[in-house]
This record gives structure tokens, sequence and C-alpha cells, in this order.
């Protein structure tokens, strides 16, 4: 009886464990089969259906701009650079004064620095000085020096323009009594040796008159005498004050302006003294090779300085065909120029105040336009298929696709005019495709 017991009690707990076995692999079969993991939930779902991108077709005026900067400056910048100075006992030229700071203006006649003793003064013309100004001479710098002297009051008598004569010695001489210097004069030596040869000339036709000789030697030394006075004559025409071209420097207009100073009194003369500027204010800036293709003389420049937030237009004058770095020891970034760059000006439409000189500004430069409103869409959203047409693609609301060919036109700001060819229509509103984005919710 008790054997029997056990043994009962022995089959029942078998067969619950088989019970339990199955139970289990059960459940981990379901489990297998219906919880995932994250990681494995993730790579089962695999990527997500692409959705377009799209964007809306405009009308409007298109325009496309070239940005680049820009600095202010007068149309004419001279350096100062005396040369060919003479100083006694062979010594070298030093500043011995300087007249003027950096950034002041300053009118005609105006001392600008003193090198060893001698005046450096500003006079109006546009013509660089290449030689000195001596009386005799004759030319187009003649004749900018005449009417320089003249507009400070300073008169050239019967002096035709062009010609060095004494009236211009006179006016020479008086602008320098101005400055308060004494004029450079010639070498005298040949006007010495005349007027000795005409004393001596009169002297002998004198002695052959008062002993009565004989008149064919009288007359000889009438001849004499008369060659001898007309020598004379050639040699004061080409002596006396001049203006020696390390002296002065002729500048547009004036009020000039000081731009920068690069010596102190004391300092011996070197390349650079001074660097000078006149004329209109005109924006000087650079192109890259890639924007100089775009930018042409004629074109609208829009200027801002945001400094003192001055916004005004003026319009494109020169672009170089040649690039050029800017000058050794230049912050090319401060010079408005990026090194090999293609040297733009533009000049504005009014004159620029004076505050706005030596500024760094922002030039916009209108490259092409429109010149009204048209049909214009993103430029991703032009294709051009193997059969070399060109096409974009519109979504209507129900999310249908239509592919329609357009002629491309003038590009700009990111968007490139289109014009419907073979009776498609395309109007301003509808959507195109101009990309695809992955995941729900592309925005639309």
């Amino acid at each position: 009886m008790g054997e029997s017991s056990a043994l009962s009690r022995r089959r029942r707990l078998l067969s619950g464990l088989t019970a339990g076995s199955v139970l289990v692999a059960g459940v981990a079969l379901w489990t297998s089969a219906y919880v995932k993991s994250p990681a494995q939930a993730a790579a089962d779902a695999g990527p997500p259906a692409p959705d377009v991108l799209t964007a809306p077709v405009e009308r409007r005026v298109l325009s496309d701009t070239v940005v680049t900067r820009g600095s202010v400056s007068a149309s004419q910048t001279v350096d100062i650079i005396p040369s060919g100075i003479a100083v006694e006992g062979g010594l070298k030229p030093v500043v011995t004064k300087v007249m003027v700071r950096s950034g002041q203006t300053f009118p005609g006649g105006r001392v600008l620095v003193e090198v060893s003793g001698r005046p450096v003064f500003a006079l109006r013309g546009s013509l660089p000085v290449y030689r000195d100004l001596k009386p005799g001479a004759h030319g187009d710098d003649v004749r900018q020096l005449q009417l320089a002297l003249k507009d400070l009051g300073h008169s050239t008598g019967a002096d035709s323009l062009g010609t060095f004569g004494p009236g211009t010695k006179r006016a020479v001489v008086a602008l320098y009594e101005k400055i308060g210097y004494e004029p450079v004069t010639t070498d005298n030596s040949a006007t010495d040796s005349a007027r000795t040869e005409v004393k001596r000339a009169r002297r002998e036709l004198d002695r052959l008159e008062e002993k009565r000789a004989d008149p064919g030697d009288v007359r000889y030394a009438r001849e004499d005498l008369a060659d001898a006075e007309s020598a004379l004559a050639k040699a004061e025409a080409v002596s006396g004050p001049m203006v020696p071209a390390s002296e002065v420097v002729f500048l547009s207009g004036f009020p000039a302006r000081v731009d920068s100073l690069n010596s102190k009194v004391g300092d011996p003369v070197g390349e650079k003294i001074a660097t000078v500027s006149a004329g209109k204010l005109v924006i000087k800036g650079s192109l890259s090779l890639q924007d100089k293709g775009l930018v042409h003389p004629g074109q609208k420049a829009e200027v801002l300085s945001e400094v003192t937030g001055d916004e005004l237009t003026g319009t494109v004058a020169t672009v170089a065909d040649a690039p050029t770095a800017p000058d050794a020891g230049t912050d090319a970034q401060e010079a408005g120029q990026t090194p090999e760059g293609y040297a733009v000006t533009v000049t504005p439409r009014s004159a620029l105040p004076v505050r706005l000189a030596g500024q760094d500004v922002r030039l916009t430069v209108e490259a092409a336009s429109s010149g009204r409103k048209v049909l214009v869409v993103p430029v991703s959203a032009i294709s051009a298929g193997a059969d070399s047409h060109t096409t974009v693609t519109v979504v209507d609301r129900s999310g249908a696709r239509r592919r329609i060919e357009v002629r491309p036109g003038t590009s700009g700001d990111g968007y490139t005019m289109v014009t419907p060819v073979g009776g498609e229509r395309l109007t301003a509103g509808d959507r195109v495709v101009v990309g695809v984005q992955h995941g729900a919710g592309a925005a639309q």
C-alpha cells in the first residue's frame, strides 16, 4: 500500500514537470516570434520610404549679384618720394620739418614736409612730375605749372602758355616768397660768361669809336657786340629761378588729403615720405577670377558702410584684365583686396561723404537682371535628361507627379528663370520637386 502511494506521487510529479517544460517551450517560441529587441526591430524595419521635398514656383524679378569688399579712396593717389636732392657735403637728405598730419586736408600751394631745408609743396595739375621745370623750358608740364601759379594769384605776365619765360620766373619767385623759401636757381656760369663777353665787346667798340678807327673795324666791333648781347639774352632766358622735381607734387584737385605719413623729423629720406590723394572719392575693390567674368563696366553697384550706416549707389567704372597682388606690407583685407585679385573701381552716383574716406565698405554688384517679373524655380528643381531636354517635376495636391519640359534662362540668388515649352503649363504657386528626404513628414 505504501509503495503504491509513493509510486503514484512520482508519476504525478513527472507528468507535471513534462507539462511545465512544454509550457515554457511554448512561451519561448511565442516570445521569439512576437517580441523583439529594439536593435532587431530597427534591423527588420529597413529604411523608410523616401519623401520628396518641394518648393513653390514663383514670379519675381531675378537678379544675380556679386558681393565683395572695397575701400573708399580718392581717384588720384600720389606717393611723395623726393629724389635728386642735392645736399652740401654729400650728406644724405633727411626730413627736417613735417607740416601736416595723417588724415588732414590741405589747399594748393601748401608745404607738406621739408627735406634738408627745402620745401615739398602741392600744386594743381594732372601730369606727374618727371623733370625739373627751368627757365626756357617748353611743354605741357610748363603749361600746368603756369596755370597752377595763376590759381594761387601769381601772374605769369606775357609768357605764352607752355613756355617758361620772364613772367613765369617772376611768378615762381613770388610763390617761393609766399611759402617762405628762396627759390633754387639754375647754374649761372654761362650767363656770367656771356655778360663778361658783352662788356668786352662794348669796350672794344667804344675804344674804336673814340680814336676814330677805320669804319670797317668799327662795323665789325658793332657786330661782335650784337652777337655777345644775343648770346647773353639766350643765356638769361634759360637761367634763373626754377622748380625742382623734388620740391613739387601735382594733384588733380583741392582740398587734397594726407592718407599716410611714413616719416618724422630726423628720418633719412627713404622710398616714400607720405601718401596724399585728391579728386572725387571712389571705391576700389577686388574680384576673384570667377566673379570677374560676371562684373562689367556700367553695372549697378550698392555700397554699404557698416561703420557709419551709409548706403549709396554707384556704377562699375573699370574692371582690370589682369590680376594684381596687394602692395607688400599691406593688409589685403583692410585694403579691400585679395591676393591675385582683379581690381574693380566703382564710381558713386553722387559725391561720397568725406567721412567715408579710407573706410572699408561692402560692394554688391548687380551682375545680371531679368528686368521684370519672370517665372522662376530653385536651381535644384531643374534636371537634364540624356536626351538633353531640361525638365522640372510638378507635384499636385494628390501627390501625383508630372514632368514638364522647360527652357532655362537667367540664374541668380539660387533661382533660374524657366519658360515651359511644348504647350505645357507652369504657373506661380505650383510645387516642383527640389530633392528627396528619407523619413516621414517631409516638409512641403
